[in-house]
């Protein structure tokens, strides 16, 4: 098995880390994030990021 026959997230688009507060807040757990509050689209903590990772990796 190669390399392709894998699915990645590797070139999915992600939000810019913040420098500094305030952070915007998960839009599931409403825990801060890494990103800035201006970001503008959907933000996950590390913890649900990873979550969600889990849910939709895929099950060759």
């Amino acid at each position: 098995m190669s390399d392709e026959d894998y699915c990645t997230i590797a070139g999915a688009a992600r939000p810019p880390e913040a420098d500094g507060p305030p952070y915007a807040d998960c839009v599931l757990c409403r825990e801060p994030t890494e990103y800035p509050e201006s970001y503008k689209g959907i933000t996950l903590c590390p913890v649900c990021e990873w979550q969600e990772a889990q849910r939709t990796a895929c099950s060759g």
